[in-house]
């Protein structure tokens, strides 16, 4: 028995061939059903008007979105290289060296554990113990910032930071490769402002340490080094720009969800929107 062909380039352009042979087995079995569906007059049905009209509109929402998306990849190399001059800073790449400096002191906290397991509740460390010792790690921060700008060794510094917070053998590594602003915190952005050779000043993260930076080499990455990830970004934020006016609230019917003699069915509110989506990220400029 012959079956009509089906082009499975419209269903998903460039659909590799394993998935183009699991579709053509399973087009030849729904086809086989909608044959005997359509002999049992299933076509005709109410139902199946309001599947159509729902399948038909996935479908074009599918194509919108797919032609959009083909609309902003266009995007041409003057586009990228002015994309690139405007936001050159965010194309520096550095060589860093961290020192990590803990919040605290591991010794303290110990006192809690050290208690024998016959008493009720270990005693709590005492507050102002608890805070002595994080005066001590935050000043040890300070100089060891200041020892760091006088060219002594970060690795030292590191085991010298990780020593008097009680915890040897654990000592992070200082040497970090190919950094850019945004692969950093936001609270740490400003160490690419700093040239090679230069030190940061100690960053307090609330994240629960002190963080010196000392910049060992940088440079800008070139047009060519960056120029599939700025089409990319420009694609995607063109994107998101032209889908903004199809995600605004939706307001439900109260007599839809909540027909006469059913059960009430918990939905949201008119009054109770969800937020917009965030907008895409602004770009950095000089």
């Amino acid at each position: 028995m012959m079956y009509p062909s089906m082009s499975t380039e419209a269903l998903e352009p460039g659909m590799p061939l394993p998935v183009r042979l699991k579709v053509a087995y399973t087009y030849a079995r729904i086809l086989r059903m909608a044959a005997d569906a359509e002999k049992l007059g299933l076509d005709k049905t109410p139902a199946f008007e309001e599947e159509m009209r729902y399948a038909r509109m996935q479908l074009l929402s599918q194509d919108l979105s797919r032609a959009l998306q083909e609309d902003a990849d266009r995007v041409s190399d003057a586009e990228i290289a002015d994309y690139y001059n405007r936001n050159k800073s965010a194309y520096e790449q550095a060589t860093l060296a961290r020192i990590i400096v803990p919040f605290e002191k591991r010794s303290l906290h110990r006192n809690h554990e050290s208690t024998s397991s016959a008493d009720a509740q270990p005693p709590r460390t005492d507050d102002v113990q608890e805070k002595a010792g994080e005066a001590e790690m935050a000043q040890l921060a300070d100089d060891l910032r200041a020892r760091a700008a006088n060219g002594e060794d970060p690795d030292k510094l590191q085991s010298e930071a990780y020593m008097a917070a009680g915890m040897p053998g654990t000592t992070p590594k200082t040497s970090m490769e190919k950094v850019r602003r945004d692969t950093l915190p936001p609270t740490h952005e400003k160490v690419m402002d700093l040239k090679p050779g230069e030190v940061s000043e100690v960053v307090s993260d609330p994240a629960g340490a002190h963080f010196i930076y000392k910049v060992i080499s940088k440079q800008t990455l070139t047009l060519d080094d960056v120029k599939k990830e700025i089409r990319d970004q420009i694609s995607s934020q063109r994107y998101k720009e032209s889908m903004k006016k199809f995600q605004g609230h939706a307001i439900f019917s109260d007599a839809y969800f909540n027909p006469p003699g059913q059960p009430a069915t918990p939905h949201r509110h008119p009054s109770s929107r969800r937020p917009e989506p965030a907008a895409p990220p602004a770009e950095v400029h000089n």
